[in-house]
């Protein structure tokens, strides 16, 4: 067999041609292929070439620090930009924002399987995944700006139902991460917290006639990897690189963790427990709707704190918690470690997981609470002119069995005491949350309802829950007046039952609240 070329970084980044499309691996801060990101934004500062590059990624890749596709984030270097998720690389949004770059925003799922459309040389994704939401052309089409003009997602009908039509479009070059490479290519990613979406990248990316670069740790002697932990045979790969320590962490700027791996697992009495502030009360409202034999997702934020309950509660194993970059099992990880799960039972590349989660084989999603308003939609992906982007939320909320928002009710420098049973708003959140329209649909409540989906929203001091006939309060939180800490702060009126429940008094007790007995 022949021997794979081995490049230094330099020269990989010089691989790259003006007007490319170039694709980019990883999940937020976890498999990120620093090395050779890095090496490309040096190239262009220095001698500024590569020029009017098209960057198509699927996940949020970064950490706001210049990391993942922030290294893109050159006007000149970058003409356009296809993203699930923008939060991360906020140089990226600002040259968005400024109508420097053209900018799109898809589902990350869809882009994942997009990659597998790509490699199989179909017209493009076809999928309900976005209807009603700001993707939909109807609405913005995912565009996100003024100079972004091209429609690539197309609304057409299909025995009777509508459907979303994701254009495929070929990919020049491709930088992936990997752990291992022996001397013909072949990568495996063994001390990753997931294999990402890395082998319908590579697919996608060699049926396009592109060049497949992967970063990895080591170069082993051939026919010594275990091919069954081969997650791209050598006959994709056109190069591999040698990354540097510094850039080549499992999770940015996080201790290397091969229980995140599936190296070994840890005994989860080994984690403490949470401090009992507004996103565990939360969290610990979030977690009373968990029921045994149930497929979970979590996102970020509030969300994340649900997984730390379950394991307090001891219903950790009442349920399976999935995170949507593969794992299967385990506790999904918060902050750089999130996409990976401790004790996973099984990680799945990321495309897998999209395609359970799109078909409904979700029970029950708990995602974040950025803005909802009076006809149940939530914004989670643009505020004003600061861009975040959608993520898998779409993916997820659109199709769980039954999906929960989770946030504090107001932002912007909400701070809360638990005194005597009770939840207290020592000062208020300068920003409302529960408006009258929000301004971006990344989950459509007529959707929901079109669809017969049950949808709750989760706050510190109160819960709702979308009808058919708009947004109903529901429960209140001890301690708080709902006309003067609740309908005075929102910008419309929520409907009610007439009397409004307490929450459950356990919530506001820093003490365990016995879920594992019910």
């Amino acid at each position: 067999m022949k021997k794979i070329k081995i490049y230094s970084a330099e020269e990989a980044a010089l691989l790259v041609q003006d007007h490319d499309t170039v694709s980019v691996s990883g999940f937020v801060a976890c498999g990120l292929p620093e090395t050779l990101t890095t090496a490309i934004e040096k190239r262009f500062v220095e001698t500024g070439a590569p020029r009017n590059l098209t960057l198509l990624y699927a996940a949020g890749l970064g950490n706001r620090d210049g990391s993942g596709v922030d290294h893109f984030a050159h006007e000149g270097m970058t003409k356009r930009v296809i993203g699930g998720h923008w939060n991360l690389a906020p140089k990226l949004g600002q040259l968005a924002i400024d109508n420097k770059i053209e900018a799109y925003n898809f589902p990350q799922g869809t882009l994942c399987q997009l990659y597998r459309d790509i490699a199989a040389h179909k017209i493009g994704t076809l999928t309900h995944v976005g209807l009603n939401t700001f993707v939909d052309p109807r609405n913005q089409g995912g565009k996100l700006n003024d100079i972004t003009t091209e429609d690539l997602v197309e609304l057409i009908e299909i025995g009777g139902k509508e459907q979303l039509l994701y254009k495929a479009q070929p990919i020049n070059i491709c930088f992936i991460r990997g752990t291992y490479a022996d001397e013909h290519g072949n990568i495996t990613l063994e001390k990753e917290v997931a294999p990402f979406e890395v082998t319908s990248l590579a697919q996608a990316t060699k049926n396009s006639g592109g060049k497949v670069i992967v970063q990895v740790e080591s170069v082993v002697v051939g026919g010594t990897l275990d091919p069954k932990l081969v997650k791209i045979p050598g006959v994709y790969v056109d190069g591999i690189v040698l990354s540097k320590e510094e850039e080549h962490q499992q999770c940015l700027n996080r201790k290397y963790d091969p229980s995140l791996s599936g190296e070994i697992r840890v005994t989860t009495d080994s984690i403490g427990a949470l401090k009992l502030d507004a996103k565990k009360i939360i969290a610990r409202r979030a977690a009373m709707e968990l029921k045994k034999d149930t497929v979970v997702n979590l996102g970020i934020g509030a969300p994340e704190y649900v997984s730390g309950v379950a394991n307090e509660e001891g219903i950790g194993d009442f349920m399976t918690l999935t995170v949507e970059v593969g794992p299967v099992g385990g506790i999904p990880q918060g902050g750089t470690g999130f996409g990976g799960s401790i004790n996973a039972d099984c990680v799945l590349d990321q495309p897998y997981q999209f395609d359970f989660y799109d078909g409904g084989g979700v029970d029950l999603a708990f995602l974040g609470l950025a803005q909802a308003d009076s006809e149940g939609n939530v914004n989670v992906s643009k505020f004003g002119p600061r861009i975040a982007g959608c993520g898998g939320f779409i993916n997820i909320t659109q199709n769980a069995k039954k999906v929960f928002f989770c946030g504090t009710f107001t932002a912007g420098g909400l701070k809360t005491a638990v005194q005597d049973g009770k939840i207290l708003i020592t000062k208020e959140g300068a920003q409302q949350k529960f408006l009258q329209a929000v301004e971006h649909i990344t989950f459509s409540g007529t959707y929901a309802n079109k669809t017969n989906q049950p949808v709750m929203y989760i706050t510190e001091r109160a819960v709702f829950e979308l009808r058919k006939d708009g947004v109903y309060l529901i429960e209140v939180a001890p301690g708080i007046d709902i006309q003067t800490q609740i309908i005075d702060l929102m910008g419309f009126v929520p409907k009610t039952d007439g009397q409004v429940k307490l929450m459950d008094e356990r919530i506001f007790k820093d003490e365990p609240m016995g879920l594992v007995k019910e």
